[in-house]
């Protein structure tokens, strides 16, 4: 007999998350116009159509940035997409494929003018069109930000490769440090930053890093929870927070679950007293840093809001789920459903 649980019990992190959920209006035009433009690229099989189809990141883009403008939007809904053809060319692949792909889409966001040699990996062009299209709309200070944060985000992608490759489990600080750049958060809060002119001073200031970090863990903390049942199910326990802390503190899925909503409700608490830290910058400056700032918190209710409305991690049981809190645990990649 199979002793492991039917299912498990999702704790709610975010009943006390002061940002509401709002969705962008522009939402259903910018996802009819960029899902044609996405499907012409033909860069995926049709059961990664279908997933691809499931996830609704046209929703978790307008979740995301519900004050954008239509540009803005539609370039976060690009970079979205990018995130997900990255993944799906290098989630099963080793550490030197990996880098060939990563270092194709470095080019080709260094040089968005320049013509993708022929035959290259379909990742070149689908990269160097949503830069290309961007920068039309981004100021100067969100592409410089933009490039290194991605870049620290690729870089992240090749090591989870090699882990991987190596079977390595990483001890949960390790891990933590390493999630905090897969996630892609970083890189995502540059849209942001796109309508505006925000200064390096500011944006690398130690208090803004520290709430863009607290920003980052409570989204990777959700998407964690969020997803155990599904990445147990493939067999990717090293790369999921629930499976990490149970093998080492020895605990059960359910007080693993526990102890990461624990340690989600103190990151809570860590930016909303950071909060009260930022300096001032003069009034005109103040005034970005409360609108970046409010937007990054926005994102933690947007990430928590579409894992539920989307079917990527729950397929169409989502309300019901997010209702009762409990999630069917699948059978692992060696065990057969009862």
């Amino acid at each position: 007999m199979d002793a492991r649980p039917k299912t498990i019990f999702l704790p709610d992190t975010m009943v006390n998350w002061p940002w509401p959920r709002t969705i962008n209006p522009h939402y259903e035009d910018v996802k009819a116009e960029v899902d044609a433009s996405f499907r012409d690229f033909k860069a995926l099989s049709p059961k990664s159509q279908e997933a691809f189809d499931k996830c609704d990141f046209a929703r978790l883009s307008a979740l995301a940035y519900p004050n954008a403008s239509r540009e803005h939007l539609q370039s976060s809904y690009d970079l979205m997409n990018l995130f997900f053809i990255l993944e799906e060319y290098t989630d099963m692949e080793n550490e030197a494929v990996t880098k060939q792909r990563v270092d194709i889409v470095l080019d080709a966001l260094h040089n968005p003018r320049k013509i993708r040699p022929e035959g290259e990996c379909i990742l070149g062009e689908i990269a160097r069109q949503f830069w290309a299209r961007a920068i039309q709309s981004a100021s100067l200070p969100s592409q410089r930000h933009f490039l290194e944060t991605f870049d620290e985000y690729l870089t992240s992608v090749v090591v989870e490769a090699l882990d991987r490759e190596q079977g390595r489990r990483r001890s949960l600080d390790d891990y933590i440090k390493l999630r905090c750049a897969t996630v892609g958060l970083k890189p995502s809060l540059t849209i942001l930053e796109m309508g505006m002119d925000l200064p390096d001073e500011v944006f690398y200031h130690p208090t803004i890093m520290d709430l863009t970090i607290c920003i980052t863990e409570l989204i990777f903390i959700d998407n964690d929870m969020t997803s155990y049942s599904k990445e147990q199910a493939a067999g990717n326990e090293f790369h999921n927070l629930i499976s990490i802390v149970m093998l080492e503190l020895d605990l059960d899925s359910g007080s693993a679950m526990a102890w990461a909503a624990h340690y989600h409700a103190e990151v809570q608490k860590r930016f909303i007293d950071g909060l009260g830290k930022v300096p001032s910058w003069g009034p005109s400056v103040d005034v970005l840093v409360k609108e970046y700032l409010n937007g990054a918190a926005n994102w933690v209710r947007a990430s928590h809001s579409w894992g539920f409305e989307s079917q990527r991690y729950f397929g169409t049981m989502g309300p019901k789920i997010r209702q009762t809190r409990l999630v069917p645990l699948l059978p692992g990649p060696d065990r057969k459903a009862m």
